[in-house]
Parts: C-alpha cells; structure tokens; sequence
C-alpha cells in the first residue's frame, strides 16, 4: 500500500514536471508573438494567483529582441502582476474554498495555519511584511502569498504597495540587466537567479530590519 502511494506521488511529481517544461516552453513561444506585450501582461496577472511560470520568461527575450522597449515591456509585466495580487487578494476574501485549492496545489495548507497564529502576536504585521516582500521578490510562490493576505485580511493598502515595490524591483531589474548584457543574463537568471534574488531578497528584508530597530 505505501508503494503504491509512493508511487503515485512520483509519477505525480513527473507529469508535473513535464506540465511546468511545456508551459516554460510556451511561454518563451509567446514572448516571440506579434501580440507578445499584451500576452505578457496576461501572464503576468495570472501568475500572481495561480499560474506556475513566472513573466521573467518572457520579459528577458521580449527584451533581447527590442532592447529600447525594456522599460515598456517592465510597466507592463509590474502592472499585470500587482492587478494579479489584488485578484489573487480577492479570491482570499470572498472564495476561500477556491484558494484552498490553489494552496494545497503548491502544498502550503499547513502554514496558512501558521501564518494566521502569526498574526496574532504583536509582530504579526511586520513578519508578514517581510514573508510578503519576499514572495513578491524571490522565486517563492507568490501567487500563493497574495490569496493567503486576502485569507488573513492583511492590510489591503499596505498589501498594494508591498506588491508594487516589490514585483516592480524584481522586474525592472530583470528588463534594465537584459537590455544591458543580453542573452548572457538570461543564460544567468535561468543558471543561478533564484539564488541571487534569494540572497538579495533576505538581505533587503535584513537591512530593513536593521533599519527599524535603528530609527525606531
């Protein structure tokens, strides 16, 4: 019987896989499209409350292919993505047995748990704060961030900003690089940004805090 279900959960895990490289693949066909902007646009929207491929496909051969438009091409991913947080935020609010499943899709059913006894302590705000900056900022789910706020009803001003700094950073520095190195930043971010985004993300969030405590 527990062969059985391992089994089922590898072959899960497979078709998955193979669902993400062609969805990838797509992507990347469409950054080509003589409609690529808006294409670009939509994806961006959805992936921030369910899609599981990130616009940064997108956005860095659109770029290569027209380096004088990375600025165009970075207002129209960081607008899709933060109307798709606010969409995702809403789904939070009013469907929660639709974003339950979306949770459990990624496998964050248990933290939504967590993070609802997180904001009940005193530095609840500030430590979401900080998980959300680094959803918006790194390779984290963030589509799963943004309907969890809508859940626990987290600030919804501070929610749009939080995602407007954050999605608007991440993608503009993705389109400003492209438009500088070319296709080698692109070879980079496939290779090795998840880490740097990782790693630039918590330092942010660290020098933040830094900040805070500094000041306050």
């Amino acid at each position: 019987m527990g062969d059985n279900i391992k089994l089922a959960r590898y072959f899960k895990i497979v078709h998955f896989k193979f669902m993400l490289k062609k969805l990838y693949d797509r992507c990347v066909e469409l950054a080509r499209h003589k409609f690529s902007k808006p294409l670009l646009g939509f994806v961006a929207f959805i992936e921030s409350f369910f899609f599981p491929v990130p616009p940064d496909l997108m956005i860095i051969p659109m770029v290569v292919a027209k380096r004088e438009d990375y600025l165009k091409i970075f207002f129209i991913t960081t607008f899709g993505s933060v109307l798709g947080g606010l969409f995702g935020y809403m789904l939070g609010v009013f469907f929660l047995d639709a974003s339950m499943v979306i949770i459990e899709f990624y496998g964050y059913e248990n933290k939504v748990i967590e993070i609802q006894e997180i904001m009940s302590t005193k530095g609840g705000f500030f430590t979401w704060l900080g998980i959300m900056f680094l959803a918006g900022f790194t390779p984290l789910p963030f589509k799963v961030f943004t309907i969890t706020s809508g859940v626990i009803n987290f600030n919804l001003p501070v929610f749009f900003f939080i995602c407007l700094f954050t999605r608007g950073l991440r993608f503009f520095l993705v389109a400003y690089l492209t438009s500088i190195f070319g296709k080698k930043f692109g070879v980079f971010i496939e290779k090795k940004g998840a880490l740097w985004f990782s790693v630039a993300g918590i330092t942010i969030v660290i020098f933040a805090i830094f900040l805070y405590f500094v000041f306050k």
